[in-house]
């Protein structure tokens, strides 16, 4: 029986309202056996937990806050997450945490600070860290050069860039590549990327629902039943069957996230 695990996956917010259960019973039916569920703010808590204790077993986790919502009130934010990941052990990971300079590098210092702060949290809880990095790698590659040292472990969330990009990122060794449908595009260089650069061993799927939906249903809200899709595509890269996709894959983000059973 092929299994897959979703390690990025919004379910919690607004855009599955209508039909939250049967997108979690449409990706139980396409193989897929976990989903996790990543943190934007301190607002998002109670509707991930929420959907845990409904789904024990299945959903999973995680607590961070998202760079883009680094605004006036992040430490107060931060201070929030602190005091529920010190009273709460059900939580797999630090997440969704990093840097995002695409839409907004006013607020620099201040998403570094708080990406910093998290790494801490990380280090001293030793959960795994889920990292968004957009339009900011040589900022992220630094703040990873200054904790080289500390056995961190996570997932460089939704990769996207070079080769050279990813040799770095993986000398972090016990990080994995976040790869979702965005391979699936026409235009993407990660297909090519993940021949020259990118051990399968290092690979973990994810979603990002209801973001970036894989071909043939992209346009579409995304979901984690469309991970099988991700999977295909990936065999074609890596020249084996979506069965050994699934397993190593699955394999790599159980190894990654401790917690989940």
């Amino acid at each position: 029986m092929i299994e897959y695990i979703d390690t990025h996956t919004h379910l919690f917010v607004k855009e599955f309202d209508e039909d939250r259960d049967t997108a979690v019973a449409r990706a139980i039916e396409a193989g897929v056996s976990r989903m996790c569920l990543p943190c934007i703010d301190s607002s998002s808590i109670e509707p991930i937990m929420a959907m845990c204790d409904k789904y024990p077993g299945i959903c999973y986790p995680m607590i961070g806050l998202h760079p883009t919502d680094v605004a006036d009130d992040y430490q107060q934010q931060l201070q929030t997450m602190h005091d529920t990941l010190q009273n709460n052990d059900r939580f797999i990971a630090i997440g969704e945490v990093g840097l995002d300079f695409y839409w907004d590098d006013t607020r620099k210092e201040q998403q570094i600070e708080a990406f910093e702060t998290q790494i801490e949290w990380a280090a001293a809880t030793g959960l795994p860290l889920v990292i968004h990095s957009r339009s900011a790698f040589d900022a992220l590659y630094e703040v990873m050069e200054r904790h080289r040292n500390r056995s961190l472990t996570g997932i460089f969330h939704c990769f996207s860039g070079s080769a050279e990009e990813a040799r770095a990122l993986l000398c972090c060794p016990g990080f994995m590549l976040g790869i979702g449908g965005t391979i699936t595009y026409k235009k993407s260089t990660l297909p090519q990327v993940l021949k020259e650069a990118v051990p399968l061993e290092r690979i973990v799927l994810e979603t990002d629902s209801p973001y970036l939906a894989p071909v043939p249903k992209r346009g579409r809200r995304n979901e984690s039943a469309y991970i099988p899709h991700i999977a295909e595509f990936l065999s074609n890269i890596y020249c084996c069957d979506e069965s050994e996709i699934a397993r190593i894959t699955t394999e790599n983000a159980k190894k990654t996230f401790t917690k989940i059973n």
